[in-house]
């Protein structure tokens, strides 16, 4: 089924005459109107009190299906659906029952929405709000014949540009909390939908499963970005087929990556160029919960089988190269330094029946390196300047992400990786997570550029990929694989 257009539900709204106008008391529009039976956007009134309406998202069998209604609103002046105050109340209305389809409780206090008059691309907001809305619903309260036709429908147009760059706005307008449980809500879904689909060996993948940002003003870039770990591609694993334990699958599929990258960025103006210096400000990545903890032990291997970060790449690139002169990094590349000690033993023993006697001598070399669990590197390709983070084991200092942990190994109890969200020696957060910050990792990279670009804004590229890696922590097996998820956002900076 080709992808279909979604409506524009925003000119339909302020197309209607006033209710009271109304010939009859409903007024709808199709989602889909290919399929039968149809799905329709629907809004009645009421006029037993005062007049009021709600809207609901309704199947249109031969007795028809509601699968979402709103709360009821009072009309607003002259009756007209479209006063500022009722399109508030309505998007905040739409945000609280997306925030709703997860098992935690949302907070909302932090759901101030600006007034709609003071919103830029309303329509897009207004709409993008509506498409989220029925595509969540189309996965939970479809029923299953019609659910399929919502998805396919809807899951591309969720996925496009426009739905894309109208979602930052959104977030934006929310604010970063009410933003974490939007999209955990969002990639429940998601995991729910792909665990149905693979429930019936239908491997499909989503179009986009992951949403990033950008933020580009005050000597700061931002990147932050989201996505269920489930839809993350598997770059290995220990096994050659599908991960057959249904509990450790459970756990480690309702999870969700999350990352944020803040750089801080300077420009100088030198009598002859110009330097611009990015240095790392705050690096972040976690994997959190799309489910309760109660349910991740009832119906998977418990609350601390997850994946955590193995390994980040962030690559820096200005998209215009015209002006740019050179590109130096602040770090050299690692020499560490290895302490050597020689031990040398001689063992002799002596027989009296044989005339021989039998010295054994042996020599044993014991090298010690201090390795700290991760490793940062930079490096220069082009005019990009990249950066580069690596968790190494501690026992065999192989990196975690490229390497293939022996059942022996797992199955050693002081391994690093049991126990790692307890341990005193843990590479991560109690949570799970990693943070860099400048006060280890304030590298930079410095480009020097022609003075004949002052003035101009100059975009560069912030792409980079993160891998997170199962091992087992205290649940029983030897399944182990590693994912990975890329990103890239544009930033901007104006040479001034």
């Amino acid at each position: 089924m080709a992808p279909l257009s979604f409506p524009d539900i925003w000119t339909w709204i302020q197309n209607l005459p006033p209710l009271t106008q109304w010939q009859t008391n409903t007024q709808f529009i199709s989602l889909i109107s290919s399929s039968r039976p149809s799905l329709q956007l629907v809004i009645s009134k009421t006029l037993i009190h005062s007049p009021s309406f709600s809207f609901s998202i309704r199947a249109n069998y031969n007795i028809p299906i509601s699968l979402w209604t709103s709360k009821p609103l009072k009309s607003a002046i002259n009756n007209t659906l479209h006063h500022e105050q009722t399109i508030s109340k309505l998007l905040t209305i739409i945000i609280k029952d997306i925030l709703n389809y997860t098992p935690f409780k949302p907070s909302t206090s932090f759901l101030k929405l600006p007034n709609p008059n003071s919103i830029p691309n309303l329509k897009e907001i207004f709409n993008f709000v509506f498409l989220a809305l029925v595509f969540i619903v189309s996965i939970y309260e479809a029923p299953q014949g019609l659910r399929c036709v919502c998805i396919d429908a809807f899951k591309d147009q969720i996925a496009s540009s426009w739905a894309r760059e109208t979602s930052k706005r959104l977030m934006r307008l929310m604010g970063s909390n009410t933003e974490e449980q939007w999209m955990r809500s969002m990639n429940l879904a998601i995991t729910n939908w792909l665990t149905e689909l693979r429930a019936m060996n239908h491997c499909l993948k989503t179009p986009s499963p992951m949403y990033s940002s950008a933020i580009s003003g005050l000597g700061l870039w931002k990147v932050q970005m989201y996505c269920p770990v489930i839809a993350m591609e598997i770059e290995k694993r220990n096994s050659a087929g599908q991960l057959e334990d249904e509990r450790l699958g459970f756990s480690l599929n309702y999870h969700q990556a999350e990352g944020v990258i803040q750089l801080n960025h300077q420009v100088m103006v030198r009598e002859e160029w110009i330097d611009v210096l990015v240095s790392i400000d705050n690096v972040r990545c976690d994997v959190t919960r799309l489910v309760t903890d109660t349910l991740l032990k009832e119906r998977g291997a418990g609350i601390e089988e997850k994946h955590f970060p193995s390994a980040i790449s962030l690559q820096l690139t200005p998209t215009t190269q015209t002006n740019v002169l050179s590109v130096s990094v602040s770090r050299s590349s690692e020499n560490p330094t290895r302490e050597i000690g020689v031990e040398r033993s001689i063992e002799g023993s002596f027989d009296p029946p044989n005339p021989h006697i039998g010295i054994s001598v042996s020599a044993g070399e014991t090298v010690t390196t201090n390795l700290k669990p991760w490793k940062f590197e930079q490096s220069v390709y082009g005019y990009s300047g990249t950066f580069n983070w690596f968790l190494h084991d501690s026992v065999n200092g192989r990196e975690v992400f490229s390497s293939r942990p022996s059942k022996v190994a797992l199955l050693q109890p002081k391994a690093w990786f049991r126990n790692r969200y307890s341990s005193a020696y843990r590479p991560f957060t109690r949570q799970g997570g990693v943070i860099f910050a400048g006060d280890e990792y304030g590298e930079s990279v410095l480009w020097k550029v022609g003075k004949g670009a002052i003035g101009e804004t100059i975009e560069w590229e912030a792409k980079g990929s993160i891998w997170l890696t199962y091992y087992p922590n205290k649940y029983k097996t030897f399944y182990t694989e590693t994912r990975r998820l890329e990103f890239s956002e544009i930033l901007q900076l104006k040479l001034t």
